[in-house]
C-alpha cells in the first residue's frame, strides 16, 4: 500500500489535467450540438468488425484498425453529407495469430498487393437520428455498392487533453458478400456473407 499510494499519485500528477475532468461525458445524444464543417476520423477510437458463420457452429469475429479519412457535413442539410473513409488491411486482427496471418495471404485478403479498403459515400439519405448511406466499397482491388444503416450516437467537444476538438460520432451497420469481392472460394463452408459493424468518431 505504501508503494501503491505515491505511484497513483505520480499518475495523476503525469496526465494533463487528470484533475479536471467534468462529472459527465462531454459527448451527448443531441443533434443540435453537431456544427457544419469538415471531419477527420479520430483513428485511435474508430473499429470496424465483421463476423461470419463458422460451419455452422458459431459466429467467428475481428477487427479492423486504423481507419483514417473525413466526412463533411452540415446539419442544414444533412443528405448532402460526404463521407470517404480508408481501411488498412493490416490492422486485420483476431484471436488467432496464426489466423491474422492467414488472412492477410493470397488466399484471402492479399494485403501485399491489395493494402487497403475504402469506401466513398454516392448518396446519404437521413431521418431523424439515422441514416441510409449508400456507396463504393474498394476491397481486394473490386469496387462494388454497399448500403451501411447508420445511427448518430453523439455530439460535444472533447477533453482538453484531447485537443477540445469539436467530435461527433455514429455506429453503422450493413453485409457484404465474399464472393463480391472474389474472396468466396476458399473456405466454402464459412458463410459468404460478412456482417460489418463500424464504430466511428470524427474530428473538426
Amino acid at each position: 500500500m505504501r508503494i501503491l499510494i505515491p505511484v497513483i499519485a505520480l499518475t495523476v500528477l503525469a496526465v494533463p489535467g487528470f484533475t479536471q475532468f467534468p462529472k459527465e461525458a462531454p459527448g451527448k445524444l443531441d443533434a443540435k450540438r453537431v456544427t457544419a464543417g469538415t471531419y477527420s476520423v479520430d483513428t485511435p477510437h474508430t473499429l470496424v468488425s465483421w463476423a461470419v458463420d463458422h460451419m455452422g457452429f458459431n459466429d467467428y469475429f475481428g477487427l479492423f484498425g486504423g481507419a483514417t479519412g473525413s466526412m463533411t457535413l452540415d446539419p442544414a442539410h444533412p443528405n448532402a453529407t460526404k463521407l470517404s473513409i480508408e481501411v488498412p488491411i493490416s490492422g486485420l486482427t483476431t484471436t488467432n495469430p496464426k489466423l491474422n496471418t492467414h488472412l492477410s495471404s493470397p488466399d484471402f485478403f492479399d494485403v501485399g498487393k491489395f493494402a487497403t479498403a475504402k469506401f466513398v459515400s454516392t448518396m446519404v439519405m437521413v431521418k431523424g437520428t439515422s441514416a441510409m448511406i449508400h456507396g463504393d466499397l474498394t476491397l481486394h482491388g473490386v469496387t462494388k455498392p454497399i448500403t451501411l444503416n447508420a445511427k448518430f450516437t453523439g455530439a460535444g467537444t472533447s477533453l482538453p487533453m484531447a485537443g477540445s476538438k469539436a467530435t461527433v460520432g455514429f455506429r453503422a451497420n450493413g453485409t457484404i458478400k465474399r464472393s463480391d469481392f472474389g474472396m468466396g472460394a476458399f473456405v466454402p463452408l464459412v458463410s459468404d456473407a460478412v456482417e460489418l459493424k463500424i464504430s466511428v468518431a470524427f474530428e473538426k
